[in-house]
């Protein structure tokens, strides 16, 4: 971005006044790559004098673009745009994204030990048993013995109440989010609460349907919900079983809150049981959506245990959601692939999806095992918070250090280890998010070193 501020009026090709019109530029030149990652932007009263419009215009502009993503405001370094993605747009003409030494990306799982074969066997039994109509355009809900697999599976691992009817598969946890946030807006919803911090790929999804982000503080027992009541909102998205990313649980009196919040303001709670399926010390805590299913939607893909190319996710909806999300789902696509959803299915009735997990979890926890103890080994002052699940862990830094610095730091050394201000709106305490599923343990330990090293 050029360094001086008067070339933002034609940057930003002159947007007529209101604060959707400046909002919707914006996000246009970051998408299209007019506004680079890192660029600073201007104040927003220099802005404001730029483009004629109110100061107050600009302020409510950034402020959104802050919730979705977009920018990043941190006290007294002003407004930046985030480095966090990469939009398409920008990344035709950008220079390919580097391939580092250790990739320590969180939510990635194991891909070398996708079950192949298991799944291949899945496929063909499949694809010999599927009846000539089976072949024609797919339910819109989902092919009907994978929900049946889904709703048995579901209620015998996480406790979900969930009936054939409520069950609707979708492409990814994407499109979930993605439907919810259209139904959501057009049942009058203007505004959706969510985790802060929190990964902003979901929060991104649901503004692009129009609903304003309200981020509500995470402390060591998960949401907050005494201040998410003192929102404007009427929908929350969590991650109740393990909190992406600080990796604590929601309490249950927390739970309970957060159902009578629901209740009291005829709201939705949106459960994004990510992954679940991953404690290592004990049995995770049953789904929050038995609690109450007329109130919870409970979201669950494929792509934590499995592996994200399938493209397989699914939500449990409350009966008044249900007709909606199915239609909705329907006008977009008419359907996921049976093809894909009939071997799913095979995997899940014939135990393949169980003894995947079993092997995963002894194979996660080794490798997290590995990671803690090279990190108190080489990086004492260095503490790992939360529980013992998922696939990744956060390390919290010394007080004062530059989270960011050290993941650029790293960067350079080959190492990919994002801060934890990435996924934070506002300013949290330093840390790293680490995912460890993904590497050997030996690898894992050798990444430590390099850790010390820039650290």
């Amino acid at each position: 971005m050029p360094a001086n501020w008067t070339t933002y009026r034609e940057l930003l090709l002159a947007p007529k006044s209101g604060r959707r019109a400046v909002e919707a530029e914006l996000r246009r030149a970051v998408r299209d790559g007019r506004l680079a990652p890192g660029t600073r932007l201007p104040s927003s009263r220099d802005l404001a004098a730029q483009l004629g419009v109110a100061r107050g215009t600009v302020t409510s502009a950034y402020a959104q673009l802050v919730g979705e993503g977009y920018l990043t405001a941190r006290h007294g370094s002003g407004t930046t745009v985030s480095t966090t993605f990469t939009w398409p747009a920008a990344a035709a003409e950008a220079e390919p994204a580097p391939k580092f030494r250790y990739d320590l990306k969180p939510g990635v799982p194991a891909l070398s030990a996708f079950p192949r074969d298991e799944w291949s066997q899945a496929q063909k039994s499949a694809l010999a048993d599927l009846s000539t109509d089976d072949l024609g355009y797919p339910d819109p809900a989902g092919f009907a013995p994978l929900r049946r697999e889904l709703a048995d599976y579901l209620g015998r691992v996480r406790a979900v109440a969930a009936r054939l009817s409520e069950v609707v598969v979708t492409n990814g946890a994407a499109e979930g989010i993605s439907l919810l946030g259209r139904v959501l807006h057009a049942a009058g919803h203007r505004s959706v609460a969510v985790e802060e911090p929190s990964h902003f790929g979901a929060s991104e999804m649901l503004a692009s349907h129009g609903l304003a982000i309200r981020p509500v503080p995470v402390d060591a027992d998960g949401l907050r919900v005494d201040e998410l009541a003192a929102t404007d909102c009427r929908a929350v998205f969590v991650t109740a079983a393990h909190q992406f990313p600080l990796g604590v649980v929601l309490h249950p009196e927390r739970r309970r809150a957060l159902l009578e919040w629901a209740r009291a303001c005829d709201g939705v709670v949106v459960e994004d049981d990510y992954d679940a399926e991953h404690r290592y010390d004990r049995p995770a805590l049953g789904a929050m959506q038995a609690l109450d299913p007329t109130r919870v939607v409970y979201q669950g893909s494929a792509s934590k245990v499995l592996a994200p190319a399938l493209r397989l996710g699914w939500l449990v909806l409350p009966p008044a959601l249900r007709d909606v999300v199915v239609d909705r789902k329907r006008l977009d696509d008419l359907g996921t692939g049976t093809l894909h959803q009939a071997a799913f299915a095979r995997l899940l009735g014939g135990g393949g999806y169980d003894r995947h997990l079993r092997r995963t979890r002894q194979l996660y926890r080794a490798r997290r095992d590995a990671l803690l103890g090279a990190l108190r080994a080489e990086l004492p002052e260095w503490e790992p918070i939360g529980v013992a699940a998922g696939l990744h862990l956060v390390v919290r830094l010394p007080a004062g250090t530059d989270d960011v610095a050290v993941q650029e730091r790293l960067a350079r050394r080959g190492v990919n280890a994002p801060a934890l201000a990435r996924y934070a709106r506002t300013p949290t305490f330093p840390g790293l998010v680490l995912g460890y599923a993904a590497l050997t343990p030996d690898r894992l330990r050798e990444a430590v070193g390099e850790l010390r090293a820039a650290g």
